[in-house]
């Protein structure tokens, strides 16, 4: 019995075997499209990943072949795996209209057969201007796609949506370059990008149901910030590529062809819904999103003049960064600080996901307990359409040391209500009325231990200071100042080197961006890492710098951006270069 399950499992180990080595062997037929006129070509791939012998192809009834079979191989190494595929091309022409089927064809592969599937084609009446395959722009138009996948085109307001940019191309193209000319313009929304690190070419991508190469371009979450149509801007690419062209080489294999192409996802409407008024609550701060919510103390029993801590604490996913939190109310005798906020969130395709909180420290002056008040948050659920409020449950703090509150004080801490606390009747039983004397024993501090050592203390950190203030103060300064210094030059070295190179676009708007970075470098002391335009136009309003300046500041960066791609005349490189002398002079007066 037992031998008898040994073989029945070696038999079927076996046959699991033989058949997943089977199952790595494919063999497809593939056309350029499924629906063509009568007067148009259509080009047939039969394409095997196993070298094979004894091709046969269909016998293409109602087609007439133009040109085939073309033969190629191709080899290569990725990361240490290497892959192969053989092709069989064939181009065709319809003999009639209507449904035509390519039928199957056949090849033998370590002595097994493999055949592909019969695919149907529509041939419709001809058309006005026949496709050619052999035509490049044809060939590109086919075979080479960038769409905006949106996660959700009808969000409300300030409910998170993803925006993915994908890039299919097939065979016959080849992509050796990608620029990309225009990036999306999301004005009306708070964005944030998703680092997606170096491009990947998935070779199972599908497009509109077909096998296509595909390339994640860029990866960004949306939250539209007004309610209406808003429009996307289009995501423009310059590629370069590697065409088939008409000519062949000795061998008969087709020559390839360098050439550019520019494609455009288009340009993407969103219909953005205002959030019901219905149902809304008067606490409502703006939060969309699912969230949970909780007030922590870290103390409910402590002495006066003692501190503790309240913390506001949302987290979930949604629009974490884009509302207010709620505010604590606390009695009146507890002395309250402004809270602390931080946020600990992260951004990815699911959305803005983490937690926000503000922390308050809290000092009670006088014993007792003391309650502070449930909290409530409100929220929109997008999923659920519908408001939730959340509501904390009560806290109270028990003071059991120090004197006892004798009347309710009336400097409250701004922007946090407080409850009065009324006067005990034993509100002064904490002063001592009778005077209890002891004798003090006569010891001689004269040159005691404890002189000496009181004697060499302000000795002691007057060379502490001196070490401290030479070493380590004055070091960072003098850091910060040649840094400061050196950022100075290297504008004015740029200016220089913009103003002189008027006659070359590309090196013109290189020197003169260069001269606005090092330029905010000197001003306002940051790296060249956190340049960022949101970065800088934050960082002017906190020096009290007028909004339109700011603005005028950024544009001519982002002049100097599109400059590098666009053909621009000598009138426009010398308004550009007044324009930024110009708003570096005031900026240089307001800040």
């Amino acid at each position: 019995m037992r031998q008898t399950k040994a073989l029945n499992f070696l038999f079927f180990l076996l046959v699991g075997v033989s058949f997943s080595l089977h199952a790595q062997i494919t063999f497809d037929a593939k056309v350029s499209k499924k629906r063509l006129g009568v007067n148009e070509r259509l080009r047939v791939d039969f394409v095997m990943n196993e070298n094979g012998d004894n091709f046969i192809p269909p016998s293409f009834t109602n087609f007439l072949v133009v040109s085939g079979p073309q033969q190629s191989v191709n080899r290569s190494w990725v990361n240490g795996v290497s892959s192969f595929s053989k092709t069989y091309t064939y181009f065709l022409t319809p003999k009639t209209k209507g449904a035509l089927v390519i039928g199957q064809a056949q090849i033998t592969i370590n002595e097994e057969v493999y055949k592909t599937s019969p695919i149907e084609i529509e041939v419709t009446e001809a058309v006005e201007k026949p496709n050619d395959p052999n035509n490049i722009d044809y060939l590109t138009d086919e075979n080479i796609h960038l769409v905006a996948e949106i996660s959700n085109p009808s969000p409300y307001l300030n409910e998170g949506i993803t925006v993915v940019y994908k890039l299919f191309f097939r065979n016959p193209i080849s992509i050796t370059d990608v620029q990309e000319l225009e990036s999306p313009s999301y004005g009306d929304f708070w964005s944030s990008k998703i680092n997606i690190g170096r491009a990947q070419v998935n070779p199972r991508g599908q497009y509109k149901g077909e096998p296509f190469n595909e390339v994640v371009w860029q990866k960004v979450v949306l939250y539209p910030q007004k309610s209406g149509e808003l429009k996307l801007e289009p995501l423009t690419l310059n590629l370069t590529l590697n065409v088939p062209s008409n000519r062949r080489d000795l061998f008969g294999r087709r020559i390839l062809t360098q050439g550019q192409k520019t494609i455009t996802a288009g340009r993407s409407t969103l219909k953005v819904k205002p959030l019901p008024l219905e149902g809304q609550p008067e606490n409502f701060s703006g939060a969309v999103g699912q969230f949970d919510f909780d007030l922590i103390v870290s103390k409910d029993a402590l002495r006066a003049a003692e501190s503790f801590q309240a913390k506001i604490k949302v987290e979930g996913k949604g629009n974490l960064n884009l509302f207010k939190l709620p505010k604590i109310n606390v009695p009146n005798t507890l002395e309250v600080y402004e809270p602390e906020r931080s946020e600990n969130v992260k951004t990815t395709l699911a959305g803005t996901q983490g937690s926000v909180e503000e922390n308050y420290t809290i000092v009670p002056q006088f014993q007792g307990k003391y309650p502070i008040p449930a909290v409530q948050f409100s929220f929109f659920d997008p999923r659920t359409k519908s408001y939730k409020t959340l509501r904390s449950q009560e806290v109270v703090v028990d003071v059991y040391e120090g004197p006892t509150a004798g009347s309710a004080r009336s400097d409250d801490t701004e922007g946090v209500s407080r409850t009065p606390v009324p006067a005990s009747e034993s509100s002064f039983k904490f002063i001592q009325l009778e005077t209890k004397l002891t004798r003090i024993t006569s010891h001689s501090f004269w040159l005691s231990s404890r002189f000496w050592i009181l004697f060499s203390i302000p000795f002691l950190l007057l060379i502490l200071g001196y070490v401290f203030n030479r070493f380590i103060l004055q070091k960072t300064e003098d850091s910060a100042s040649i840094k400061q210094r050196l950022s100075q030059k290297l504008a004015k070295k740029y200016l220089s080197s913009a103003k002189k190179a008027q006659g070359n676009q590309v090196e013109f708007y290189e020197a003169l961006e260069r001269a606005l970075h090092n330029y905010l470098k000197a001003k306002l002391k940051i790296e060249t890492t956190e340049l960022s335009k949101a970065k800088i136009e934050a960082l002017l309003h906190a020096k009290n710098v007028d909004q339109k300046v700011a603005k005028d500041f950024i544009a001519v960066v982002e002049n100097c951006e599109l400059a590098r791609y666009a053909p621009g005349s000598d009138g426009s490189i010398q308004a550009d270069y007044e324009r930024a002398s110009s708003v570096m002079a005031t900026l240089d007066r307001q800040l």
